[in-house]
């Protein structure tokens, strides 16, 4: 499938990093940096990050999700962090209180590839949802998770994002293969 002619435009990607120590300053983020490491294996089309590392207040993700979409106007927020059980796990929470539809294929699939690795995969609450003209994908907080969370679930992002209108999103197809319908 060809771009259609308004992919002339870079894509905007926000890489959102829910931690409380890392927001501290307590130790240095890891995930967000592998997000962009991914992306960038990933990516054959030209992309540009918006990038935002903040402890983990429901109040303080929702409206940095709000920001992302609405104001920076990102086509793909992705975050790492707060899908676990813990109290202050709240990201899956703050994506469904903002977005107007959730996929919830994404994180079924994230936690299938997960078990593969790690029995503690169950735990995890990894999640998508749409918020206007963004997708939004919630992953785990460890680097290694986040490359086999996304080498799952990123055949599908491209297609996504060309059916609720963002960016055309062309991958290397020697590192991924995006999953588009023959027209």
């Amino acid at each position: 499938m060809e771009p259609p002619a308004a992919a002339a435009s870079a894509a905007r990607i926000g890489i959102l990093t829910v931690s409380d120590r890392a927001s501290a300053g307590a130790y240095q983020d890891l995930g967000g940096p592998a997000i962009r490491a991914t992306l960038t294996d990933y990516l054959r089309s030209p992309w540009s990050e918006v990038y935002r590392v903040i402890p983990d207040e429901q109040a303080l993700i929702e409206s940095t999700l709000i920001e992302l979409c609405d104001r920076e106007r990102c086509d793909l927020v992705v975050t790492t962090g707060g899908t676990g059980p813990a109290p202050r796990d709240v990201t899956p929470e703050a994506t469904a209180a903002v977005c107007g539809r959730m996929l919830p294929g994404f994180g079924e699939l994230m936690r299938a590839t997960s078990l593969k690795f790690v029995a503690t995969a169950i735990l995890s609450r990894q999640t998508a949802g749409v918020r206007g003209k963004t997708l939004i994908v919630n992953l785990p907080g460890k680097p290694k998770s986040i490359r086999e969370c996304l080498d799952a679930v990123f055949p599908a992002i491209p297609y996504c994002l060309d059916l609720i209108g963002a960016a055309y999103l062309q991958t290397n197809e020697t590192v991924i293969t995006a999953f588009r319908p023959k027209s």
